[in-house]
């Protein structure tokens, strides 16, 4: 078993992000990173903190907006487009989840394709799929560094992904196509899972159920990617796959914490770095 290590990986591509930003610097180019973040949510908030620490670690201008959870959907709309028409903001990002009131959709297409580092917007969504260099969801973006720093080969694989949320399971399956590998998506409705489970080679699973994908659904020396973190009622963290139970089994395997997790900051810090780049070019 081999344990893919996280925080070592991210902890490079942070350093990798703070040496072109420097670099940058000296051609009076600052990136920059607007985060929204609407409501109290106590996991957003957090997340936001990281987001923002990260940037100051890595050179990265970091523009906060913190808004109370009744703000309307046209003021966030006008701050979006605000935002867009800002040179010195090359990333946005709105911290999900919104208040019901708010429609996601529709503000997270209001958000530049050129600004939008979480790579959700349909524009950058097509591009995807269609191949085409585009911003990339920073959970599978991050799965994909993991594989290649590990050396991981994922041409002509089997490759299993577990679930199909717009956030990781549709791009991940996507990013593993382009990539040459042999893609197959199951979720909730998918009638004898084992059949797909004991066939790949690779396995990303996303559904938000702890320690739900056991040894004995895996054949030996697969290829497990957690990407579920969950709190059990005694405190602890642990994924949506059973680590203690598949880490004998596995060639390659993240661990919860410090597996997929860490990534998710770094490839968003990445993001924002080619969006900079991009800039520089128009």
């Amino acid at each position: 078993m081999n344990l893919i290590d996280g925080k070592a990986i991210s902890a490079k591509c942070k350093e990798e992000v703070r040496l072109e930003a420097i670099e940058m610097a000296k051609n009076g180019v600052k990136p920059g990173l607007a985060v929204i973040l609407v409501g109290e949510d106590k996991a957003s908030q957090t997340y936001v903190a990281s987001k923002e620490k990260a940037c100051k670690m890595c050179e990265i201008n970091s523009f906060m907006y913190r808004l109370d959870a009744e703000t309307s959907e046209a003021a966030l709309l006008d701050l979006i487009s605000d935002l867009n028409q800002n040179d010195e903001v090359d990333g946005i990002l709105v911290q999900l989840p919104l208040p019901k009131h708010i429609d996601t959709n529709k503000i997270l297409e209001a958000i530049d394709p050129n600004k939008d580092v979480d790579g959700f917007s349909a524009i950058n969504v097509g591009r995807l799929v269609s191949g085409l260099d585009s911003f990339v969801p920073c959970t599978p973006l991050g799965i994909m560094r993991l594989f290649k720093d590990y050396g991981i080969d994922l041409v002509g694989k089997n490759a299993l992904v577990i679930g199909r949320s717009n956030i990781v399971g549709k791009p991940m399956a996507n990013l593993l196509l382009n990539a040459s590998a042999s893609v197959s998506v199951v979720h909730s409705k998918t009638k004898n899972l084992e059949f797909y489970t004991k066939n790949a080679d690779i396995i990303v699973v996303a559904i938000g159920r702890p320690n739900f994908l056991k040894a004995e659904m895996v054949k030996d020396g697969a290829v497990v990617i957690d990407v579920g973190i969950n709190r059990l009622d005694d405190g602890r963290l642990v994924g949506d796959a059973d680590f203690d139970g598949l880490k004998d089994k596995c060639s390659f395997i993240t661990p919860v914490p410090g597996g997929v997790g860490p990534m998710t900051i770094a490839m968003l810090l990445k993001n924002t770095i080619q969006a900079a780049k991009n800039r520089q070019k128009r």
